[in-house]
């Protein structure tokens, strides 16, 4: 049995309490977050709003938190998995960037959005895409809810494979 066990003789919970800037800490050794849901996650964790707002901005002032950083993660994680540029612009203004960090980390994708629109389709659809007006009419659907433009869409669901 150790210090930690619960069950120990003698000893209860011997767990100290952590600081804000530990849990902060905690928190982004899990993955990238942006200040914003750091800041909302201690609070709802119990955290005074300004012990949160102190350890928020050492985390960043020492390079643990970046909002840039995480920004660019979250462009490259959502295009992997097949969201499209409107969705992730959306989803980067929920993290409370500004639209200058929101661009640079749109800018910062490397990929091609009409491939990767392309490459869902053919995941849903077969290699040969969706044939039928019907079947396309579900893979515009399939990628406007995914939060790909227009244009985007018309060439993803009507190209030829050899293209």
């Amino acid at each position: 049995m150790n210090e930690f066990d619960e069950t120990s003789p003698g000893k209860g919970k011997r767990r100290r309490e952590q600081t804000p800037l530990q849990r902060a800490l905690g928190l982004l050794v899990r993955r990238e977050h942006s200040r914003k849901e750091l800041g909302r996650k201690l609070k709802a964790r119990g955290v005074e709003a300004e012990a949160v707002d102190a350890a928020v901005a050492r985390l960043a002032d020492e390079g643990w938190q970046n909002d840039t950083r995480f920004a660019e993660m979250l462009v490259r994680n959502r295009a992997n998995g097949g969201y499209g540029p409107l969705h992730i612009r959306a989803e980067l203004g929920t993290h409370g960037l500004d639209n200058g960090q929101i661009e640079a980390a749109m800018a910062s994708f490397e990929g091609d959005w009409v491939e990767n629109a392309r490459d869902l389709v053919r995941r849903r659809f077969g290699e040969s895409g969706p044939q039928e007006l019907a079947q396309q009419r579900k893979a515009a659907d399939l990628l406007a809810r995914r939060g790909f433009d227009g244009s985007c869409i018309r060439r993803a669901t009507r190209y030829d494979p050899e293209d």
